[in-house]
């Protein structure tokens, strides 16, 4: 199952664990149990000093399966399947926090796992290739491993397709929490945290209220929110961040080949090399906070979703962009439930059968070819008269043979039977003819809204809703600067929002000296 260079490095890894673990394999007997139980003896042999193995021939639960916990005690972390791909780190990760190797989480996040009192049987339905899935997956492993009232299942939808359908899964990661469906899609420790810790909300709004003013406050954790932290953290000034989710879109963003001078690199990854970078300063860093106002006062007042407001002398705006929806009916009822936003993610759910693609450019294109190698056929609708992606893209779309792509095409509805997507109804712009598709999943790629809805009223905004920038960074409001994606900036990319963040961190600065 590992090659040599990865049992090396494993190997590695598996000496930092503190405590003897015990792995114990459910096999049925058929060919991935067999796979499995490969995988435990190999991670066995590289550290038996502190890893034993047994087997359950005759498994009351799911099999194959691989269970880990500390010795002599109950496990609690679960691995229904083969925890290969994106999830194999978060199968390291479960051997070692079970071994006793420290976490890196905050110590009042490690408190707050270990002082609640609910019982929480957590299962997580995967595909090891979601890219968002082990966030989720390693969330509740740290849960289950620091409070013995938590369990975490991982189970790979592919191995078994039953429970997908009984269950009417259709997009992943999907969590199940004491049986009753909990979340869907990317979600962080905190944030799942905060949903199961009925107190989390009015504590952190108390602890919010009892700060005291920044100079600068940048709201938003994306490239530009990053950016714009650490430059003004390098002043020498009081820094905070306040962000619904650390990362923002490039979180979701798996392949990364623009980024100068680095040849290839993947959002996760970066992410982490972005939050890593604002900590190695003394920036407050606030994380799963939500801004529903900003007021100028005698200061800049930020009010958060939680009723908590915080103050600054300069803000720096950096909110980004989300996906773009179609507005059509049925989009909302089904999302989930066939209407998806992620291939990476939910193509594999959605293997022999027949999707559709909306959007021409660049991400749709995309799409078309990921899930052509997965999926019946794929449909691709695109409003336009002629396809926006770059030619090289194109060309590849239209060499597949189950690759169909429909131009000048505007969708109108979301067809469903009330569980799942059957299919789509769309219009040929050019006849005014209706038409109507039969598939069982939509992947939509048209683009991005910028999140200033809370800003209307206090800002000047485009008619499409981006913030009004000088070339300092600087709004309609004295003090206020925005940057990146939420902003008129023209082009929407990685590299731009860092320097746009940097600017508005800049001209924050260079506002704050002359006043």
């Amino acid at each position: 199952m590992l090659d040599a260079n990865m049992k090396q490095q494993l190997g590695t890894y598996l000496q930092n664990i503190v405590s003897p673990i015990a792995i114990t394999v459910s096999s049925n007997g058929n060919a991935k149990s067999e796979e499995l139980l490969e995988l435990a003896r190999e991670i066995t042999e590289l550290n038996q000093a502190k890893i034993s193995m047994s087997v359950d021939e005759a498994p009351q639960g799911r099999a194959p399966q691989m269970s880990v916990g500390p010795k002599d005690s109950q496990a609690r972390v679960h691995f229904a399947g083969i925890p290969m791909g994106h999830e194999f780190t978060s199968l390291v990760l479960a051997l070692l926090q079970a071994g006793g190797h420290p976490s890196k989480a905050a110590p009042e996040v490690l408190q707050q796992i270990k002082d609640l009192d609910t019982e929480l049987n957590f299962e997580v339905y995967i595909s090891l290739s979601c890219h968002n899935c082990p966030d989720v997956v390693q969330a509740v492993n740290l849960m289950a491993t620091l409070n013995p009232k938590v369990t975490a299942t991982m189970i790979d939808g592919g191995l078994f397709p039953q429970e997908i359908e009984d269950r009417k899964i259709m997009g992943v990661p999907a969590v199940f929490l004491n049986g009753e469906h909990f979340g869907q899609g990317r979600m962080t420790l905190d944030e799942i945290l905060n949903k199961v810790d009925t107190g989390a909300e009015a504590k952190q709004a108390a602890a919010l209220a009892e700060k005291e003013a920044y100079d600068v406050l940048v709201v938003g954790g994306g490239p530009a929110g990053a950016a714009a932290a650490i430059y003004a953290a390098r002043k020498g000034i009081r820094t905070g961040v306040v962000a619904e989710r650390f990362g923002g879109q490039v979180s979701d963003t798996m392949a990364i080949e623009n980024f100068i001078s680095v040849k290839a690199t993947d959002g996760p990854k970066l992410v982490a090399g972005l939050e890593q970078h604002v900590l190695d300063y003394d920036v407050d860093l606030m994380k799963t906070q939500k801004a529903v106002r900003v007021e100028k006062k005698e200061l800049i007042e930020v009010e958060l979703e939680n009723g908590a407001v915080l103050k600054s002398k300069t803000v720096v705006l950096a909110t980004g962009a989300r996906w773009r929806e179609m507005n059509v009916p049925g989009e909302q009822e089904y999302k989930t439930k066939g209407v998806a936003y992620c291939p990476h993610c939910d193509g594999p759910l959605f293997k022999g059968k027949k999707t559709a693609v909306i959007g021409g450019g660049n991400s749709g294109i995309e799409a078309a070819i990921d899930l052509a190698g997965l999926v019946e056929h794929v449909t691709v609708l695109e409003f336009s008269d002629k396809l926006r992606a770059d030619d090289v893209l194109v060309k590849k779309a239209k060499s597949l043979p189950n690759v169909t792509i429909i131009t000048e095409a505007q969708t109108t509805e979301v067809l469903g039977n009330g569980e799942h997507v059957t299919g789509l109804a769309y219009t040929d712009r050019k006849t005014g003819e209706a038409h109507k598709l039969e598939l069982a999943g939509i992947f939509v790629q048209i683009g991005l809204v910028p999140n200033s809805e809370f800003l209307k009223g206090s800002l000047e905004l485009t008619e499409r809703g981006e913030v009004i920038i000088d070339t300092h960074g600087r709004t309609s409001m004295e003090g206020v600067f925005a940057a990146g994606d939420v902003t008129n900036v023209p082009y929407k990319q990685i590299i731009i929002s860092m320097g746009a963040g940097a600017t508005a961190a800049l001209g924050a600065f260079d506002h704050l000296i002359r006043n």
